[in-house]
């Protein structure tokens, strides 16, 4: 059923822009679980059964009603629920509290709906845009905006859904919550806003795309922005992002207060 499922996924996710990140968080994913196993393992009690059955029926048919339709996001939440309960009628649900981070960082795996992806990330994209030709005509650049497009020179560029945000927030926050759940212990406060810190810095680093793209195309062409310096940009968001989720780390781990058990350690 996984196989089956991932490469449903790989073919309609993994393969765009947007899911790009998925193989990553799956192999991430896959290691914490490995990683947390014998502590699980440790607490291992079979579940009961007829609690079990109740949660693992319901989502072997929903899984199946999702194959016919051909809906992948429906069947991939259908695939979780099932994992949920077959783990919980192996190991128990002590045994999952132990491991709850691998298994809730699976949800990360999920494709979220195309139309919610473009109705959530819309206000986000007029803000992203309004602000990159804001900033760039403080420069003199030609640039205008109407809407979710954005006109520099002769060119026209629409400002997608790729650039709104949603999607590198999900990819950025699997690897920040990855990066926080290995520090540990610096307690539930600073994991909290650290999380935040991760969406600032996802919000802040489309916007360095969306400039750079308008840059992109006023000096070099609109080929030029569609083609393998589209990737470029996608890159510089990322490593803007990451290095800017380390930089708050590192300043948040100086000012914050070590926990009290932490320091007596």
């Amino acid at each position: 059923m996984a196989l089956a499922t991932f490469q449903g996924i790989a073919r309609q996710s993994w393969s765009t822009e947007q899911g790009a990140h998925g193989p990553i968080v799956l192999a991430l994913g896959v290691w914490l679980m490995v990683r947390s196993w014998p502590a699980m393992a440790a607490q291992a009690r079979p579940g009961r059964p007829l609690f079990g059955a109740l949660l693992l029926v319901p989502a072997l048919v929903l899984y199946a009603c999702a194959r016919v339709v051909g809906s992948i996001v429906i069947e991939s939440g259908a695939l979780y629920l099932v994992l949920l309960a077959t783990l919980y009628l192996f190991i128990g649900a002590r045994a999952m509290r132990v491991g709850w981070f691998p298994i809730a960082y699976l949800l990360f795996l999920l494709p979220p709906p195309g139309s919610f992806v473009a109705a959530a990330t819309q206000p986000l994209r007029l803000q992203l845009s309004e602000l990159a030709v804001w900033g760039l005509s403080k420069f003199d650049y030609p640039v205008a905006r109407s809407g979710l497009n954005i006109f520099v020179d002769q060119y026209r560029l629409g400002v997608k859904s790729a650039c709104g945000g949603l999607n590198s927030m999900i990819s950025l926050t699997a690897m920040g919550l990855f990066y926080a759940h290995l520090r540990q212990h610096r307690g539930f406060a600073y994991n909290l806003v650290f999380f935040f810190g991760i969406i600032a810095m996802a919000i802040l680093a489309n916007l360095v795309r969306v400039a750079l793209l308008i840059l992109i195309t006023y000096h070099l062409g609109q080929a030029a922005a569609e083609g393998y310096l589209h990737q470029f940009a996608g890159l510089t968001m990322f490593a803007v992002a990451m290095g800017g989720v380390l930089l708050l780390d590192e300043v948040m781990s100086r000012v914050w207060p070590a926990p009290a058990t932490a320091a007596a350690a």
